[in-house]
């Protein structure tokens, strides 16, 4: 992915965040502490003040900033987790499909967080994306349909499983937030 592009994507989840940081606060309060919505708003704004003004030669260079700036600014187990997200897919290059880079970004979110599908966290929204990409098939319904299947799973992972069944009926707002940054990926246009 180039700069270009790359810093669509980025412009574009940043707005997505910011407009939904009230709701995915909501939906983390009864699973979770309740402040995912300002901690990514926090994060992504912080990326965009890092961002803005500067050149970059490829899109990895912007996803390097875009790592290290969550990493450092968003609190929880969702900072680490974005930012060896984008790690992963700034690791990837320039000629690889999109597809492949946030392959990179789920291995690096599994090896951190060591989730895997099932367990109501954004894996089970990474893993169907990247499953429509790799048959040119997603759209913004395949996305936030796997988002809503959260609701139907029980927490075995992160600061959800503290509640167990509990968690039942609740969207993950992890997944949530992964739904907001893959809707901007496919308005950013470079899912060829």
């Amino acid at each position: 992915m180039d700069q270009e592009k790359a810093l669509k994507w980025m412009h574009l989840f940043n707005e997505k965040m910011q407009k939904n940081k009230d709701y995915l606060s909501e939906l983390d309060t009864p699973i979770g502490d309740g402040d995912h919505g300002g901690n990514m708003a926090r994060g992504m704004a912080a990326v965009m003040e890092n961002l803005e003004g500067k050149n970059f030669e490829t899109g990895a260079d912007v996803f390097k900033v875009v790592a290290m700036q969550l990493v450092s600014k968003v609190g929880g187990a969702s900072g680490p987790l974005y930012g060896s997200a984008f790690m992963g897919i700034a690791k990837q290059g320039t000629d690889a499909s999109i597809a492949e880079l946030l392959k990179e970004g789920l291995a690096m979110i599994q090896k951190r967080g060591k989730a895997e599908k099932g367990e109501k966290t954004m894996v089970d929204v990474w893993i169907p994306v990247i499953e429509g990409l790799e048959k040119d098939q997603l759209s913004k319904d395949d996305i936030w349909a796997s988002v809503e299947a959260t609701k139907d799973i029980v927490a075995t992972k992160g600061r959800a499983s503290y509640v167990g069944d509990r968690s039942l009926g609740h969207i993950d707002p992890g997944s949530y937030s992964s739904g907001l940054l893959f809707e901007a990926l496919l308005e950013t246009e470079v899912t060829e």
